[in-house]
């Protein structure tokens, strides 16, 4: 007989960057486009960390094993999403609201994505909010 383990899928976006996170029961594997977390350049590695840091000191134990992936955007954009559906699946599997307090208070956008965007560039300009020089001679 089959055991079905129970899984769950979560996304978040940041500029155009989107992150599907797939969480299971496991023993703390963290893969983020097929590569271990761990393995990522040290700062990446710091901000993926955070969720993961603070289930681990809430729950008492990270026995979750989650593979994100990620489409589009920047390095950055990227980093950040993973955080964001990291911490989004962990919630939500869990179904722990003393963890979706505690990540409220280390960061509210651990839960809540950061809906800002690239402003438009206006008519006869070169970016948006630059404005064509004049000179009065």
């Amino acid at each position: 007989m089959m055991s079905i383990k129970k899984s769950i899928m979560v996304g978040g976006k940041r500029k155009t960057a989107i992150a599907k996170a797939l969480i299971t029961e496991g023993n703390g594997k963290v893969l983020v486009n097929k590569i271990p977390y761990e393995n990522l350049d040290f700062f990446k590695k710091l901000i993926i960390q955070e969720p993961i840091e603070i289930t681990k000191r809430v729950l008492g134990n990270f026995n979750f094993d989650i593979a994100v992936n990620i489409k589009g955007g920047g390095t950055e954009a990227q980093t950040e999403v993973s955080r964001l559906a990291i911490a989004r699946a962990l919630v939500k599997f869990t179904n722990s609201e003393e963890l979706k307090r505690a990540f409220a208070r280390y960061d509210k956008n651990l839960l809540v994505a950061d809906t800002r965007r690239k402003e438009a560039y206006k008519p006869g300009d070169s970016k948006a909010r630059r404005k064509r020089q004049k000179s009065f001679r």
